[in-house]
């Protein structure tokens, strides 16, 4: 019987994970190695240590029946060593291996039958110009493992500039991919139980600043088609991947054709709207899955808009609350972080409305009216 989920990570999916095991009834034990994590203020112990600390992986698996993570990017020895010591970890880490590396994730998405961005490995100057010779440009290179909003991720368009992104990568692996004059992007939340269950929430359509996820739309402002072939997708590759518990699928869509960008064995940024438009949440779905519990198929209450609450670095009191909540269909999530440093994802708001463009009308206003202001006591100094 699970009584106890361990997580690796304290960010804000951590976060909202725990809200919502707490809600059922499940203890939360969380490791981070920053104190006052914002999952560790929420959970019932946070272990303040390194991903990578043995000890402490030993000492979180000891104290939890399963244990799961909120980012890829946590050292894959520690979910082995989990494992090796006969510890439930869900995903486990075969699915973590291949999804932490950009050229194995894409690698795997082609031997399931589906389409990516063409695509290449380079290690050195001389495959790099070999690649450039078959793929052309423009082109995006990202290092292979470690990169997330934006982060390790070039546009290149001549061979000048992507000599100079090797350089700047210092060593790293790297993906070379030739750019995609997409539509759309467009991402899928799934959970999937030990028992091959599959649920699927409605894809949401993605909007990023500087890498970083701005807005998400759901449902996506795709076809019927378009959007049954997204789920198809995400879910071979769940069965693929033999994941359990919810999991993000990020496509490009380009006309009829879809391409899958990414995938993320975890909870995700752009199923935030599903704490408020539906009434399974993707946290739940997840909590659902990896504790054995019955999965249900999610329904969308109305169509929803969430914007991410950006840090802009002038300062770290939000202001505009009182405005922002005076919209009844406002739903405002703050994470607990001390400091808004520029495009830290401090909180998000998800707005519902009888339309899709009625609630992009509101989110914008919503937008508008938050902003970022030296605290009083800042001020003083």
């Amino acid at each position: 019987m699970i009584e106890t989920i361990g997580i690796l990570g304290g960010g804000q999916l951590g976060r909202m994970l725990t809200l919502e095991a707490k809600r059922m009834g499940y203890r939360v034990v969380t490791l981070e190695p920053f104190p006052n994590s914002p999952t560790g203020q929420i959970a019932d112990e946070q272990i303040v240590a390194a991903y990578d600390d043995p000890r402490a992986i030993g000492e979180l698996g000891a104290r939890s029946d399963v244990t799961t993570y909120e980012f890829e990017n946590i050292p894959l020895d520690s979910v082995l060593l989990l494992e090796r010591e006969g510890r439930l970890v869900r995903p486990d880490a075969a699915a973590l291996r291949i999804t932490q590396d950009r050229v194995l994730e894409k690698t795997f998405v082609r031997e399931c039958g589906i389409g990516t961005a063409p695509f290449a490995p380079v290690a050195d100057a001389r495959e790099l110009d070999v690649v450039i010779g078959e793929l052309g440009f423009p082109a995006v290179m990202k290092t292979a493992r470690g990169g997330y909003d934006g982060k390790g991720q070039w546009v290149v368009r001549d061979a000048h500039a992507a000599h100079a992104a090797l350089a700047e990568a210092r060593g790293a692996q790297l993906i070379f991919e030739r750019f995609v004059p997409f539509d759309l992007e467009v991402s899928i939340i799934c959970a999937r139980g030990a028992d091959g269950t599959s649920i699927a929430f409605p894809a949401s359509e993605n909007q990023h600043d500087h890498g970083v996820l701005a807005t998400s739309i759901v449902p996506a402002r795709i076809s019927p088609e378009i959007a049954a072939r997204v789920r198809a997708a995400a879910e071979t590759i769940g069965e693929r991947l033999g994941i359990v518990g919810a999991y993000c699928v990020e496509f490009f869509v380009a006309g009829d054709e879809v391409l899958v960008n990414e995938i993320a064995p975890r909870v995700h940024n752009s199923g935030h709207y599903s704490l408020d438009a539906t009434q399974i949440s993707q946290y739940e779905a997840h909590v659902r899955a990896i504790c054995d519990l019955p999965l249900v198929e999610p329904y969308l209450f109305s169509p929803a808009v969430m914007i991410n609450i950006l840090g802009d670095g002038t300062g770290d009191e939000l202001d505009g609350i009182v405005e922002l909540l005076s919209d009844p269909d406002a739903k405002l999530h703050l994470y607990g972080k001390a400091h808004a440093a520029l495009r830290r994802k401090m909180g998000h708001v998800t707005i519902l409305g009888k339309t899709v463009a009625a609630a992009l009308a509101k989110a914008e206003r919503a937008r508008a009216v938050l902003s970022w202001k030296a605290r009083p006591s800042a001020l003083a100094r």
